[in-house]
């Protein structure tokens, strides 16, 4: 009998200090597993952009870099909050679709990400989306447009929440960073670890702009009920557009850019 409870003694040690070392392990490593800001830059040479611009947006202490083309006389502007892979320039069929409509359009890469640099964390990128916003504001009088997938449905969310814009359109969004951690994650304590949380439960209450949330049923990044859950908490609700079947990438392909416009002709009415 003394034999067995030491060894259940030592095999709930063993179990304790295995699980202490995968929160500890996942707590030090934790922003490496969390994004993926690897990938290649394009240049506008590369595109159909013929009449955008390089341009570097002052951030605090860094310096984020990325696209800008003015609309077309009485157009709109989109402010784009990219997501977390690869460089805002891999989308550049997107910003040529928003140009060729006569929309104008700023994009860039966080601090961290491909084409600007710095250490990336939430802080970072929330400072970065404001100074996009207010550089944005005093480039043009045009009503802005805010529009962030995926990751970029943070700084979007957070962004709206403080300035004043036309209309908020969240693609893939999570409800927060840390619910998607928790469903990925659930035996871990991932709420009382986790740094970079994106709280657009908390910030989406403060959203006074009209709110386009588009996600897939199929989406195996960020379940399809946080989409779901985070429009039931808007203020101002336009649209909830699901799409049977769709994957995490899979909305452009879908018609995102039509329900887009549509969109954003209704909130630019009101």
């Amino acid at each position: 009998m003394k034999l067995l409870r030491r060894l259940l003694i030592t095999l709930l040690v063993l179990v304790v200090l295995g699980y202490a070392g995968v929160v500890a392990y996942m707590y030090v490593n934790q922003r490496a597993l969390q994004y993926s800001a690897q990938g290649p830059v394009f240049s506008l040479a590369d595109t159909l952009l013929t009449g955008a611009e390089d341009v570097a947006i002052d951030s605090d202490a860094s310096v984020v870099n990325g696209w800008y083309q003015p609309p077309r006389e009485g157009m709109p502007v989109i402010l784009y909050y990219k997501g977390n892979s690869k460089s805002f320039s891999e989308e550049h069929e997107r910003y040529e679709q928003f140009a060729a409509a006569g929309y104008g359009f700023l994009a860039f890469d966080y601090r961290g990400f491909p084409a600007s640099p710095g250490e990336i964390s939430e802080a970072g990128i929330l400072d970065d989306a404001l100074a996009a916003f207010d550089w944005l504001r005093a480039r043009t009088d045009a009503p802005i447009l805010i529009w962030g997938r995926s990751l970029g449905s943070g700084p979007a969310t957070y962004v709206a929440s403080q300035r004043d814009a036309a209309a908020l359109l969240l693609e893939t969004p999570f409800l927060s960073a840390v619910t998607v951690a928790a469903e990925r994650y659930p035996i871990l304590p991932v709420g009382l670890v986790m740094q970079d949380q994106f709280r657009n439960d908390l910030w989406i209450k403060d959203v006074a702009e009209p709110v386009l949330v588009a996600h897939g049923t199929a989406d195996r990044t960020i379940g399809v009920s946080n989409g779901e859950r985070l429009y039931a908490l808007a203020p101002n609700p336009d649209e909830l557009w699901i799409v049977e079947g769709a994957d995490h990438s899979d909305l452009w392909a879908a018609g995102i850019w039509t329900h887009a416009v549509a969109f954003f002709e209704r909130a630019l009415s009101r």
